[in-house]
């Protein structure tokens, strides 16, 4: 029965440690850009034609 409170204390203490790193990370504003990611795979081409043209040059 001891053991069930040991994993019960454990498993409490890293929600709330998981928990407070989740509202840092909101609060710094990790999650505010949504759109730039998603799109993110579609501009890296066009960046490194870009710089082969420069370097052509």
């Amino acid at each position: 029965m001891g053991i069930i409170y040991m994993l019960l204390i454990i498993s409490v203490t890293l929600a709330i440690i998981f928990f407070i790193a989740f509202l840092l990370s909101v609060k710094k504003g990790q999650f505010d850009d949504i759109y730039t990611p998603s799109v993110r795979i579609l501009f890296d081409d066009e960046l490194i034609k870009d710089k082969n043209l420069n370097k052509s040059k």
